[in-house]
């Protein structure tokens, strides 16, 4: 009886086009960045002069989202709390999507909608800023914060994607928005978490008083 044996031409086929659909992956987030860079970057230094201004004013930035947005939420806040890539103090910032008791109690006893904008209430003071993200601009949670923000004089910047949704139309003009180009979920994540990067490093160079002219990498 003859040995079976895989089919390695198949297989090899197959490994070839998984390669190339990574390969066209890879070639769609650089197209969707290389647009981003194109209508980004002013409004990018305007959201960090902005957070700037608050945290040298002693206040802090609250940041919200679902799903992957309530990470890149978290991640930006633990930048803040800890550090970027230059050495400073600590800096005041909340995460509203950490806390499971506070949300799921505020879900339970009010409504989902309702689990960032009665943080806000109890957290949020004048001249803070909320950092709200969201990829469909659409999330009803997400503006709702923002409506509550606004009613107690907090800044909003807000991460958007698409068309930028609902929150485009709820923003006042001293608000900003940052939305990113692009249709799909994932490339519009892959914006926002670059954006924070940005954000971060030059609330960081802003703060220590550094060259940006001279300290761009």
């Amino acid at each position: 009886m003859a040995d079976s044996k895989p089919d390695t031409s198949q297989k090899s086929d197959k490994l070839k086009n998984m390669s190339a659909h990574a390969m066209q992956t890879f070639q769609d987030s650089i197209d969707t960045k290389l647009a981003a860079m194109q209508i980004l970057p002013d409004n990018i230094a305007r959201a960090a002069a902005m957070i700037a201004e608050c945290l040298t004013q002693g206040n802090k930035v609250m940041s919200c989202g679902n799903g992957g947005s309530a990470a890149d939420a978290q991640h930006f806040s633990s930048e803040m709390l800890n550090r970027f890539e230059l050495e400073r103090p600590s800096l005041p910032a909340i995460a509203l999507t950490t806390d499971t008791s506070t949300l799921t109690s505020i879900a339970n006893d009010y409504s989902y909608n309702e689990i960032f904008a009665r943080q806000i209430k109890g957290l949020g003071h004048r001249g803070d800023i909320l950092l709200a993200i969201s990829t469909s601009g659409s999330s009803v949670n997400v503006v709702s914060a923002i409506k509550t923000a606004q009613d107690r004089g907090i800044g909003i910047i807000a991460l958007t994607g698409k068309e930028g949704g609902d929150i485009t139309f709820n923003l006042s003009d001293n608000d900003l928005e940052l939305r990113a180009p692009g249709s799909t979920t994932a490339r519009i994540q892959e914006i926002h978490l670059l954006i924070i990067h940005c954000l971060c490093d030059l609330i960081d160079r802003t703060l220590l008083g550094l060259d940006l002219q001279e300290t761009t990498r």
